[in-house]
Order: C-alpha cells, then sequence, then structure tokens
C-alpha cells in the first residue's frame, strides 16, 4: 500500500466512527466478497460445452500456468516472478494479485541475491515495474524485471552462482519518479472477449455516442496511429484488446510476451532472451518450444499455447445472486454514467467452441481506450495509447478483487471510483470519468451504498 492509500484508509475510519457517532450513516466499501461454504466457487472453473479433448486442454494449461519455473527450465536470468499462478492467484487461479505478495519469498530463493525493494511488500500487490524515460531523457516504457537469478542454487543442482548480473537500482529511479507500477490483470473469461468481433465494439460506440458525448466520454479502439488516420493494429487491420493498454492482441500474444518478461521464458513468439549474458544462461534458447514427440495434443503443445488455451477455456466469474440493495445498485451504474464505458455486456461471434460462439459476455467494459486524467496517467506510451490512456477495466469478478487500478494503489473500492476523476494539467487533458464521478458524488449515501453493493456482487 502507498501512504496515500494508509492516510486515506485511516481518515475514512476516523469519519465513519464520527458519523456512526452522530447516528450518520455513510457509505463504505463491503470489501472483498466470500462465497458461502459448500456453493460453488464463482471463479476458476472452464468455460461450458467444452468437448473431452478441450478440457485436457484446459487442465494442462491450468497446471502449466500454476507451475513453477526453475533455472533448468529457463527461468531468468531477469524475472518477477516463477510462475504465472503466483501472480494471477485470487480468488483461483487466473485472478489478479493474492493478499499476500509472493514476489517477497522468490527474491531470495534457493540462495538468490537479490534485495527487496521498498515498494514491494509482503501485504501486496504483485508489482511491475516500468520506466518511464531511459538515462538518455529518451523514451523507455519497458519493463524492468526485479530480480536476477545470481546466486542462486536450485534443488537439482543447477547452479547459478556464476552469474554476475545484478538487480537494477530501483530505489534511485524510484527517488526520481521514474517508476510506475502494474498489477496483474485477471485472465477470466478471456476466451469471450477474444470471441468479440471488431464490428460488436464500433457498433458498441457509434450507439452509445451521443449518450458519451453528454458525458464528456469519446474513448477509442486500441489502434496503431502513425498518422492522422488511423491504421488500426499492426498489418492486420484488427483492434488489440488484452492488457492495461489494450497492447496485445490476442490471448497467445499476451501468453507469450508475459512469459518472456515475467519470468525470463524465451519461446516461440519471443525468441531471444532479455539478458543475454552468457554466463546466466541454463537452458537452450527459446527456452519453451512445442514438442514434435508429444503423445497427445496437451503434450505437443507448448508451454504458451497451453496458457492461451487455458486462458481461452476459462470462465468469466459468476456473480451472486442479486438483492434489492444491489439491484438499485445496478440501476444507478446505469443512471450515473458508468455504463458508457463499463458496457455490461457484449455479444460474441460464431465459433467452433460451442462455449464461446455466440455468447453474452458480461465483462462490464467496452475494451475501449479512455483519457484518465493526470491523476491516472502513468505517462507511457504502449501500443497505441498514450500516456493518460487506458483500457476500460472489465469488471466481472470485481467482488473478489483485493486490489484496485493499475497499480494497485488502493484496496478501497471508493478510493478507486474517485481516482478516475482529475482536473486537466499541463501534460494532460481532464479525465474523461469527471463528470460520471461527479454524479456519483451527488449521491445521497444510500444510492452510493447500492451502487458499491452492486459492484461487489459482480
Amino acid at each position: 500500500m502507498t501512504r496515500r492509500t494508509v492516510v486515506f484508509g485511516t481518515l475514512m475510519t476516523l469519519v465513519l466512527a464520527a458519523a456512526t457517532a452522530r447516528g450518520q450513516f455513510i457509505s463504505h466499501d463491503p470489501g472483498v466478497r466470500v462465497d458461502p461454504p459448500n456453493t460453488p466457487r464463482s471463479a476458476g472453473d472452464p468455460i461450458a460445452g467444452l468437448s473431452d479433448a478441450q478440457k485436457a486442454v484446459f487442465v494442462a494449461g491450468q497446471e502449466d500456468f500454476a507451475e513453477e519455473d526453475t533455472l533448468a527450465s529457463g527461468l531468468g536470468p531477469r524475472f518477477n516472478h516463477n510462475s504465472c499462478g503466483g501472480c494471477h492467484a485470487a480468488p483461483a487461479v487466473g485472478g489478479s494479485s493474492p493478499a499476500v505478495n509472493p514476489q517477497v519469498a522468490v527474491a531470495t530463493l534457493n540462495g538468490a541475491r537479490n534485495v527487496v525493494p521498498s515498494f514491494i511488500k509482503a501485504n501486496g500487490p504483485v508489482r511491475e515495474v516500468r520506466y518511464k524515460f531511459k538515462p538518455d531523457g529518451s523514451r523507455d516504457g519497458g519493463v524492468h524485471a526485479l530480480w536476477v537469478i545470481s546466486g542462486r542454487k536450485d534443488p537439482d543442482g543447477t547452479d547459478a552462482s556464476g552469474c554476475p548480473i545484478t538487480q537494477d537500482n530501483f530505489e534511485q529511479q524510484n527517488s526520481r519518479g521514474n517508476v510506475i507500477f502494474r498489477i496483474p490483470t485477471p485472465v477470466f473469461g478471456l476466451g469471450l472477449i477474444e470471441a468479440i468481433s471488431d464490428s460488436t465494439l464500433l457498433a458498441n460506440q457509434q450507439a452509445t455516442a451521443a449518450a458519451r458525448s453528454s458525458f464528456g466520454i469519446t474513448g477509442r479502439p486500441s489502434f496503431t496511429l502513425p498518422s492522422p488516420s488511423a491504421n488500426r493494429n499492426g498489418n492486420d487491420g484488427t483492434i488489440a484488446r488484452f492488457g492495461w493498454k489494450a497492447q496485445n492482441k490476442s490471448t497467445l500474444l499476451f501468453a507469450g510476451e508475459a512469459y518472456n518478461v515475467e519470468q525470463g521464458i524465451s519461446n516461440e513468439l519471443f525468441t531471444q532472451e532479455r539478458e543475454e549474458h552468457p554466463a546466466c544462461q541454463y537452458a537452450a534458447v527459446p527456452n519453451d518450444t512445442t514438442n514434435m514427440d508429444g503423445a497427445t495434443a496437451a503434450d505437443v503443445l507448448s508451454g504458451i499455447q497451453k496458457f492461451a488455451f487455458f486462458m481461452k477455456f476459462l470462465a468469466p466469474p459468476s456473480p451472486v445472486a442479486p438483492t434489492a440493495s444491489s439491484t438499485r445498485g445496478r440501476a444507478l451504474f446505469a443512471s450515473t454514467g458508468c455504463a458508457l464505458c463499463h458496457t455490461p455486456t457484449l455479444k460474441t461471434g460464431p465459433s467452433n467452441i460451442s462455449g464461446l460462439n455466440n455468447q453474452d459476455a458480461n465483462l462490464y467494459s467496452d475494451l475501449m481506450l479512455h483519457a484518465m486524467g493526470p491523476g491516472l496517467a502513468d505517462d507511457i506510451l504502449q501500443g497505441g495509447a498514450s500516456g493518460d490512456e487506458f483500457r476500460t477495466a472489465p469488471l466481472w469478478g470485481l467482488g473478489q478483487r483485493i486490489f484496485f487500478l493499475h497499480d494497485g494503489r488502493t484496496s478501497d473500492l471508493k478510493e478507486a471510483i474517485l481516482a478516475h476523476r482529475s482536473a486537466a494539467n499541463s501534460r494532460f487533458p481532464a479525465s474523461e470519468a469527471n463528470q460520471v464521478v461527479n454524479r456519483y458524488q451527488n449521491l445521497g449515501e444510500q444510492d452510493k451504498q447500492d451502487l458499491l453493493n452492486f459492484l461487489r456482487s459482480l
């Protein structure tokens, strides 16, 4: 947690206590939802309608997603964690940051010589570090891995004591204001998101154009913009939709990049090592490849293919049954304007996977980029997104999410809502969400509570 979050939480506690003493009700975040025992779990299962072969690939992908990589399998030489599932853990494998940050333990696992930076806390969130600028003042924006394998010796005898590389000086970069953070995005329901056609996304934009304009909301698809006219995404002319800035086109690209960047595992999409020091290589490059001699489809698939199928077949989280309060909150979610960006439902197109074929995806996102103002701007240019633009985060599963916003700065849902509002400054325009947040602020406390209860029911 940041000092600002701690101070905010302390102030809110005092305000609530004072208001309670006066008999005045103050709305509050109900907190992370805990489902009753002996009920079907709300997240982590495959979508319905998979064939036996597809289920087998889902299980294989789930196991690989949770598996911890080692020196022998290609971990590092620079990395953020040793498994996908360690970071995408809450409330189930495929989710977002857990309450206890696994990065702290892995920093010195098996004798590795890493110092935990001050911004990596045991009580979370899991964080990825990016730098805004390079030492020469040019743009950076890339991921700078937290840990190195130097000094590590794994139980199988693989020994990295001869690897001489060292960590970046994160404290120095952070003191200069050059560090920004990202937390893991949940990967639930990514197959449904991938199956939504571009024409559906653009039609939704067109259908809501007048209403959005009345709220000062614009938004745009994640296009590459080399000229005043949009060239869309790369060579194929389609819309990217995965990641905090909608920088990745597909689940496979998302998996390949993350495996390389977060765990240092080179693969058939990202074939080179990010750190090529010859004394720090303990596996053939690329580390992860297709196994042509595999006995089954799951055995043949490379790790990133298994990850992609796991995410593609992973069901979206299930909301809880509506209450009178959450039903009122759902209506307020629409009337305040929240639903203009957080589109409740988009339809998927035709698919040869029955669970993805012409389905209602209740993702609560338009998958568009929106300018969020100086308050949320991270000054990172990524894909077609500028320094203040972010993809509308899907809200399904919000009820069980622990940390909010791209950098995990808060665990308080009310603070996360208010952070969407900020006035223009000399570098960035005002947030597109300002009018919506103002309308939320003007609600009565019970109405605010109903809206918060609705969000935590998702």
